[in-house]
């Protein structure tokens, strides 16, 4: 009887007939078990979501225990029938990985049905063929989840940031190495400490190369360029350097000087020709009154600088299953919102929410970039090593902010420089004439200074 009074309320609500929005959702772990979860709860939650119906989930090992209940014949393994069913109006896609996943999705769209993925490697993979299939359809792909978690940028930057003319993207988006980097900062630890204590937390994974090689980061800072600049981006065209390299000893001088030592994901334009960008990740010296240097933890933000705005900063969970089931419902809800308001002689494309750019972005090479450096050299203790480094960085142009003979290590004497702004590929012509000096022993750490 309540089943049925349920059902009376939907049919008559707003003096309509309501049409259920049947989802067919493509993986069962951490991301797609927290979206059954937020599906199935709809109390104090916005009233469209009262109009979804879990109808098909696809798993692939059925008998793994997991935290939901369906009904009977709701769970399959059969995916390829799912995104083939034509009761199915929206694949919801958070298996991750590449294949079958982007198998999987380009069916979907073949199918004409809209598509909600948190799959960032397919995206920036795989985004041209996708997108350019989503629009030959004439359907929706949307990927908030995508990057940063339960973070809403990726809406902000297609709709209510667009107006603004963009020119710096700047963000923490890789929760691991900023919880290994935070950790190093507050305790003095070793990265490879650290990372092993990550990885027995959950924080890392066991072979943690995506995350503190900066690639994940680089996946993540391509869709936003291709965002917030209107343009496609070659992921091999982007900059990813890792924090493995980042010591304990960096951390304190970088402390010493002002700094705090974050894995930044930047897209900006580029400074002497505005018709390329700079794509990077890598770790970076902040300055402590910098909005994203106080970010610490497995917590993520982006800072969008722009013309009008100035700066807005998006901050919160970057992973975790509530977080990301957030970002993945709310694009399941923009699509509902969509299905029930078109009809078959108004629908046409929302140019809010499809992908508006075909061409691709031309990206500097990192040789290019105009930054300053901090730069840690061990060398022999002789007499006139900082005037012979003096001389190597004049040669190229290289202006120095400072020089600090720090210490030594054993019978080596520690010598730390910050430039001031320089083009990278001159910078490292200086180094390698640096290199070659009798007096230089090694040159231990090299970052890039905000």
């Amino acid at each position: 009887m309540g089943e049925q009074l349920t059902l009376q309320l939907l049919v008559v609500k707003f003096g309509k007939k309501v049409v259920g929005v049947k989802l067919g959702i493509l993986g069962l772990g951490t991301v797609g078990t927290g979206t059954v979860q937020l599906l199935q709860d709809t109390t104090g939650r916005h009233p469209l979501l009262q109009e979804i119906e879990i109808y098909r989930v696809g798993v692939r090992s059925p008998d793994k225990l997991r935290n939901v209940e369906l009904p009977a014949g709701v769970v399959t393994t059969d995916l390829e029938a799912i995104v083939n069913d034509p009761q199915v109006d929206i694949v919801v896609e958070v298996m991750g990985g590449l294949e079958p996943a982007r198998s999987l999705i380009l069916q979907a769209i073949k199918n004409g049905k809209h598509v909600v993925t948190a799959n960032k490697a397919a995206i920036a993979r795989f985004g041209n063929e996708i997108f350019t299939s989503a629009n030959q359809a004439g359907v929706y792909v949307l990927l908030e989840a995508a990057v940063g978690g339960g973070i809403p940028v990726i809406q902000p930057l297609k709709q209510s940031l667009s107006v603004n003319r963009i020119h710096t993207v700047t963000g923490i988006v890789n929760g691991t190495t900023n919880y290994i980097l935070t950790r190093m900062q507050q305790e003095g630890s070793n990265f490879e400490d650290v990372l092993a204590d990550a990885q027995r937390l959950g924080y890392a994974e066991a072979d943690p190369t995506a995350d503190v090689d900066g690639l994940d980061a680089g996946d993540k800072i391509a869709i936003l360029a291709s965002l917030a600049f209107g343009g496609r981006i070659h992921l091999e065209d982007v900059y990813c350097e890792g924090i493995r390299q980042v010591s304990k000893t960096d951390i304190a001088y970088a402390e010493k000087l002002g700094f705090v030592i974050k894995l930044l994901a930047i897209a900006k334009l580029h400074a002497q020709d505005t018709s390329k960008l700079s794509v990077r990740v890598h770790p970076t010296l902040l300055p402590k009154a910098h909005p994203l240097a106080s970010i610490n933890g497995v917590y993520n933000a982006i800072l969008v600088e722009g013309e009008p705005i100035g700066q807005v900063m998006f901050f919160g969970p970057g992973a975790g299953a509530g977080a990301t089931a957030s970002a993945v419902t709310s694009d399941i809800l923009n699509l509902v919102a969509t299905l029930k308001t078109e009809t078959a002689s108004t629908a046409k494309p929302n140019p809010l929410l499809a992908c508006r750019h075909q061409d691709y972005c031309q990206i500097a090479p990192i040789a290019e970039l105009v930054t300053r450096f901090y730069t840690r050299f061990l060398t022999k203790d002789q007499s006139g090593v900082i005037g012979k480094l003096g001389t190597c960085f004049g040669n190229y142009g290289v202006s120095l902010e400072s020089v600090v003979q720090t210490g030594f290590q054993g019978e080596l004497a520690e010598i730390v420089v910050v430039t001031h702004d320089v083009k990278e590929g001159d910078f490292r012509q200086a180094l390698t004439e640096i290199r070659n000096l009798e007096a230089i022993d090694s040159i231990p750490s090299l970052l890039r200074v905000l």
